[in-house]
């Protein structure tokens, strides 16, 4: 009671007078009866900066809902079109415009009228306030008189188009239009789910990584790229390793180099030192046209770092028996003399065995030159001011897992035995599994970061590189991640990849309705995941549509990806077709080809009160009736009137 009184006399402070709290309980009573806004989902982005972006603005196909919803047949089919890529890109699309001499004066004007139009029903599902916080403060005044009906002005059509013409006359209609189509964007989807790997393949991660930093409204879900980043970011050198092999690997150091401005000169001058004449054949770099002198010396990089990384692996297991990963130790299993290796009893051929750092009697010593290197990247990482802030932008907004609206969101898997039972993880002496496993995974990564404990920082990175690629990693869910294997063994046998018994056992409704429930939801919520293994068949449904599995196939230019939307009317899953390129768009008005496939439909339009939001803001009416009662018992006193 004496807590509760605490509580109301804060409360208090900020509503004064019973007036006050009487305004903001109509106020949250009036919010509770808007439409749901629109939540898009979106995974796998792994550094692909313009397919991202593409479908960030289309809102995985909102935006050409919204357009044919406004429009229906009043509007042909390439007049939506056209209207379409000047909302994703205002800018570009008025450069080109110009550019071709049409008669900008005119087209200016339809697009202003067009652009109001739909500016006007993505607005009406939120309230003025909302609306006005999202608006361009230079236009604000401007913009709100366009979309707000105004029923006492008896000639409507004279009041809109005296404020259109002066837009024109005054030389300001470019920065309008933009203004405009850039609050659509802004205001057709509500709030962004990030399902996990924005980073690696890609050469654009440092520039994702900028726009979600600045999106409206966001949650991120961790995957397994994502934390060998941040392992990376936190200084762990065995993360650090792995993440300048992937970039060297995808032709992508530009990202460290550019983007971060990571310093890659120790690793070159040691590569072209140490393994100037040293086979480095199998360290060819991704979509590699010619062998020129820059290309030969990121493959002597690429090995290099590759070997530092072995090495280091093989240390951090040693460490970490409960890790139960002794078996992707394999330096010591080689056999120079024959070039094979043994790997679970077995021999395999080598197809390079020319190592110039590792000493055959103690192959994870790391050579007095490796040390200065890793040292020197080391450093770098914890000094690179951008990476630091995306990490800590990672850790604010991110987890490993998160329950919103009835829906559980994940990367990749809840770790699962052959018989559906959650898996077992020993982490420094305790047993967790299902959502325990999670919720002391993400607290480590959290550890890593921001504790002051040096020897907890390097316990948690090591935890880091684990959720990478150990066998029960959630973020992971296979048996190994065989690199050494890729490049070093011709057998593809030895190259399979075993998923975690999840993938085949969550189109089971038992299974998926077990999880759920671990996960504090009912039986009619879903679980939604990226990161599809590549074994997993195509289809991104299971269980009847309880379970979506959208990977999001950026970094693919071949294969169709999948993101997911879900307003007030329900669930919607969208199959794109790759994409090819903003200019196209612009200039020839081709939109990302995709399908939208209706995961669940409902009867009755799902209002704010019926989200996790709504219930909240349920909580807070009964708070501030609790607080007018008081003030109405003489317990708290009114402040002013």
């Amino acid at each position: 009671m004496e807590t509760e009184f605490k509580y109301l006399e804060r409360l208090s402070e900020i509503y004064p007078t019973i007036d006050k709290a009487s305004t903001e309980i109509i106020n949250l009573q009036a919010i509770l009866n808007l439409p749901k806004g629109t939540e898009h989902f979106l995974s796998d982005i792994h550094g692909e900066y313009e397919s991202f972006s593409h479908v960030l603005r289309n809102g995985s196909g909102a935006v050409r809902k919204k357009i044919d919803d406004v429009f229906g047949h009043t509007l042909g089919k390439e007049d939506k079109r056209e209207l379409a890529s000047l909302i994703y890109y205002p800018r570009k699309k008025l450069d080109y415009v110009k550019s071709i001499g049409s008669d900008t004066e005119n087209w200016y004007k339809i697009m202003l009228y067009r652009l109001i139009e739909i500016c006007k029903v993505v607005s009406s599902k939120y309230t003025r306030s909302k609306v006005r916080k999202a608006l361009p403060p230079a236009y604000a005044y401007v913009i709100e008189e366009l979309i707000t009906e105004k029923p006492e002005v008896l000639n409507r059509g004279a009041y809109y188009d005296g404020i259109v013409n002066t837009v024109l006359e005054i030389g300001t209609a470019e920065k309008f239009i933009v203004a405009i189509a850039e609050l659509i964007q802004r205001l057709v989807v509500d709030h962004l789910h990030v399902l996990g790997d924005i980073f690696d393949k890609g050469s654009g991660t440092h520039k994702v990584m900028d726009d979600l930093c600045k999106y409206h409204s966001i949650d991120i879900q961790w995957g397994n790229h994502d934390t060998i980043w941040m392992g990376a970011a936190s200084g762990n050198v065995t993360c650090i390793a792995n993440v300048i092999r992937n970039c060297i690997k995808y032709g992508n150091l530009d990202v460290l180099e550019d983007g971060y401005g990571i310093n890659m000169l120790p690793l070159a001058s040691f590569a072209m030192s140490v393994y100037s004449d040293t086979d480095c054949e199998s360290f060819v770099i991704h979509d590699m046209k010619a062998r020129d002198t820059e290309t030969i010396l990121e493959m002597k990089m690429h090995k290099a770092i590759a070997i530092i990384q072995f090495k280091l692996e093989g240390n951090l297991i040693e460490r970490h028996p409960e890790f139960n990963m002794e078996q992707r130790r394999l330096l010591h299993r080689i056999d120079y003399e024959n070039k094979t290796i043994n790997i679970d009893g077995k021999n395999y051929a080598m197809n390079d065995v020319d190592f110039p750092t590792v000493d055959r009697k103690n192959p994870y010593q790391l050579t007095d030159k490796e040390k200065e290197v890793i040292d020197k990247l080391k450093l770098a990482f914890l000094r690179c001011e951008k990476l630091q802030k995306h990490t800590r932008f990672l850790l604010k907004k991110g987890g490993l897992y998160k329950t919103y609206n009835g829906n559980v969101l994940f990367h990749g898997c809840v770790p699962l035995n052959e018989d559906g039972t959650f898996k077992k993880m020993d982490i420094y002496g305790k047993e967790y599994r299902g959502k325990g496993l999670f919720d002391v995974l993400e607290g480590y990564v959290r550890k890593s970061i921001m504790s002051l404990d040096e020897k907890e920082r390097e316990q948690s990175g090591d935890i880091l590189w684990y959720l990478w690629n150990g066998s029960g990693s959630p973020v992971f869910g296979r048996d190994k991640l065989p690199i050494f294997e890729r490049y070093f063994i011709d057998d593809e046998s030895t190259h399979i990849e075993r998923e975690n018994p999840y993938y085949s056992l969550i189109g089971n409704t038992k299974i998926a309705d077990m999880i759920l429930t671990e996960f504090g939801l009912n039986k009619n919520g879903h679980i939604i995941s990226g990161h599809v293994p590549s074994g997993e068949d195509s289809n991104p449904l299971k269980c009847d549509g309880k379970v979506i599995m959208i990977d999001g196939s950026f970094a693919d230019k071949t294969a169709v990806g999948y993101t997911l939307t879900y307003n007030s009317y329900g669930l919607t899953l969208t199959e794109h077709e790759p994409f090819e390129s903003a200019e196209s768009l612009i200039e020839n008005n081709d939109d990302i080809v995709s399908n939208q496939i209706v995961v669940e439909q409902v009867f009755n339009r799902i209002l704010v009160g019926d989200t996790d939001n709504g219930r909240r803001l349920k909580e807070n009416i009964d708070d501030l009736k609790k607080l007018i009662n008081a003030y109405r018992l003489g317990t708290i006193i009114e402040k002013d009137k």
